[in-house]
């Protein structure tokens, strides 16, 4: 039996075409469930629209993704999960993560699977990763069960403080945090 992997998407629309091939990649390993912020569930960007990004979130899945608060609270006592996966994470829900709010379905779910002791792994995408989301970067790094997809500056010339995770790993890590380690090394060499 596959084990129960929920899949998080924040508003970080330009890495939704990477996340969703890598994904697709994810379901040969694990049952997914699906979650997207009512942000990302209700807005359009140069990336596509919020509906298509939800049919292709369901069509991957097979399940209606998770939208609200009141949906992802069973995702902790009644519907355990055996990892959950943040991805992209921004730089809103990893502050949010970092100081204990939760107002948004992705918080709600991430603290309802915390309770439980099981891996919540963090594949963020942030402009400010090297200045303002730093220091919840910091913070999460060493938290109990809190695991993070190696990342790197993703334009170092045009945006020097942006961070991203390399969504190519995510299915390493997440194997590596069922297993309670972090993948190794954090910090993913440059690209080629």
């Amino acid at each position: 039996m596959k084990k129960k992997l929920g899949l998080a998407l924040c508003g970080s629309y330009c890495t939704y075409e990477t996340l969703f091939d890598a994904a697709e990649k994810l379901t040969a390993d694990y049952e997914l469930i699906p979650i997207m912020s009512e942000t990302a569930a209700r807005t359009d960007s140069r990336f596509g629209t919020a509906a298509e990004h939800l049919r292709r979130l369901e069509a991957l899945t097979g399940r209606r993704p998770v939208t609200s608060i009141a949906e992802a609270e069973p995702l902790g006592p009644k519907e355990p999960l055996d990892a959950l996966l943040i991805a992209p994470c921004t730089g809103n829900t990893l502050a949010k993560l970092a100081r204990g709010v939760t107002d948004t379905c992705v918080t709600m779910a991430a603290k309802a699977h915390l309770r439980n002791e099981k891996p919540l792994v963090i594949a963020f995408s942030t402009n400010d990763g090297l200045s303002g989301s730093a220091e919840n970067v910091a913070r999460l790094l060493n938290r109990k069960n809190v695991y993070f997809v190696p990342f790197r500056q993703d334009d170092p010339v045009k945006k020097p403080c942006s961070l991203q995770a390399d969504f190519s790993l995510l299915g390493e890590t997440v194997a590596a945090a069922l297993e309670g380690k972090q993948l190794q090394p954090i910090l993913a060499p440059a690209r080629a």
